[in-house]
């Protein structure tokens, strides 16, 4: 009975060497990989934050807008 395919594209794990070299790359790829992934979250969360702040200055300027204009309104029109 023939065996099934190999799913080529699925990365498997090499076995654990014993070259200390190796073992030091490997502790430093993680490493590395950590802290993407940390720098990632904290860009994400910095966005969410700028987003907030630019949407509370936009919503600020379109109140003093339109209250300005309001105003402007009532005085031009005697109300």
């Amino acid at each position: 009975m023939p065996e099934p395919a190999r799913d080529t594209h699925v990365l498997e794990d090499d076995p654990p060497s014993l070259d200390p070299l190796a073992i030091e790359r490997n502790y430093r790829r993680e490493r590395a990989r950590r802290r993407a992934r940390v720098e990632r979250q904290r860009t994400a969360r910095r966005s969410d934050v700028r987003f907030w702040i630019t949407l509370f200055v936009l919503a600020f300027f379109a109140a003093f807008v339109i209250l300005t204009a309001w105003r402007e309104v009532q005085n031009l029109f005697g109300v």
